[in-house]
């Protein structure tokens, strides 16, 4: 399974129907479940991004999918980084 840490930041629909938000959030940790992932902590954050999610997904493919999927119904953009564990970091320091 791959980490995930994802940036969003609402848009301006996301922001106007702001108080829908939370069933929006427990929406998207059932599709995460349901594409195999999951959503393992969400944070509301202040400065350049509302929010950050850290999630977990079978491959690249199926977080991609998620997030395109997620932020095709306009109410927020994301940047998506591909986080290593300190386990996976430390093979890789290795392995130089």
């Amino acid at each position: 399974m791959g980490h995930y840490i994802t940036l969003i930041r609402y848009t301006q629909q996301g922001a106007a129907k702001i108080k829908e938000s939370p069933a929006r959030l427990d929406a998207a940790k059932k599709a995460a479940e349901a594409a195999g992932g999951k959503i393992h902590a969400w944070y509301l954050t202040m400065g350049k991004y509302d929010a950050v999610i850290i999630s977990e997904f079978p491959n690249d493919e199926a977080s991609a999918k998620f997030m395109l999927s997620t932020g095709s119904m306009g109410n927020i953009t994301t940047q998506t980084l591909k986080a290593f564990t300190e386990a996976e970091y430390r093979k890789i320091v290795a392995s130089l």
